[in-house]
């Protein structure tokens, strides 16, 4: 019941911020950064079960960050161009990500399809991987389970809100959308694959697979991620303008609420 609830109350935010930034109202975008704070609050639980303390973090700076942004919104308005953007690529990342997260065939659907690429791309290159089932793969008898945080839908995601949100011609945004997703998906078959060559040769012993997943796996993930940054920077210098212009006024937020 509370994860239904939970689930409604996000949609909801996600339309509240969609619906500000179109029609340029901070007042609905207020309750919308709240309940987007509220969601990703409750997720650092799940993280800490699993030990993952990487995402955890990350959750819960997101969840505070939202919440200070319903803040200053709320103080302060759409009196600054960057809390507008901001707005409208929370709304776009979350109308991307959610879907996968909350509508279980398509969730089903991209874990079986990353499965199934990472295991034919480890085959192409004489890696004896199985495909156990829609989400386990098999190696030397030891298997990897994907879930949906191994399918990199929450970078991508991340990548289409900023891109798709920021004012540049259309050209130069669906180059850089087509450059970051496709290099995000493709890295992040590389990290599985990684992952479950590591864990099935036991390449660092009886800790192969939290060497292999928590360790070096997320070193690399993070380096891909600011290569893929950079990468889009140089094709949209707009989107590094509104960045920087977005955490000069979380610095020192200003302007009247409107």
């Amino acid at each position: 019941m509370l994860e239904w609830l939970i689930s409604y109350l996000l949609w909801i935010g996600l339309l509240l911020l969609l619906a500000s930034a179109l029609a340029r109202k901070s007042s609905i975008a207020v309750p919308g950064w709240a309940i987007f704070g509220l969601f990703w609050l409750f997720q650092p639980g799940h993280y800490l079960a699993t030990e993952d303390y990487f995402n955890a973090v990350l959750f819960l700076a997101a969840g505070l960050m939202s919440l200070y942004m319903a803040w200053i919104v709320m103080n302060k308005g759409f009196s600054s161009k960057a809390r507008l953007w901001a707005s409208y690529a929370a709304a776009v990342c979350g109308m991307v990500y959610f879907p996968f997260a909350e509508i279980e065939p398509l969730q089903l659907g991209l874990i079986r399809l990353t499965t199934f690429i990472t295991v034919q791309a480890l085959q192409l290159i004489s890696v004896p991987a199985i495909m156990q089932s829609s989400d386990m793969m098999t190696l030397n008898g030891r298997s990897v389970q994907i879930i949906l945080a191994c399918t990199a839908i929450e970078s991508i995601a991340l990548f289409a809100g900023l891109i798709l949100s920021v004012q540049a011609p259309i050209g130069r945004r669906l180059v850089a959308l087509a450059a970051s997703t496709v290099s995000i998906y493709l890295l992040n078959i590389v990290r599985n694959g990684f992952v479950l060559m590591a864990y099935g040769g036991s390449w660092f012993g009886s800790e192969s697979f939290e060497i292999a997943h928590n360790i070096i796996a997320k070193a690399g993930s993070t380096v891909a991620l600011l290569a893929i940054s950079y990468l889009v920077f140089l094709l949209l210098p707009e989107l590094l303008s509104i960045i920087d212009e977005l955490a000069a006024d979380i610095r020192t937020p200003r302007g009247d609420a409107v």
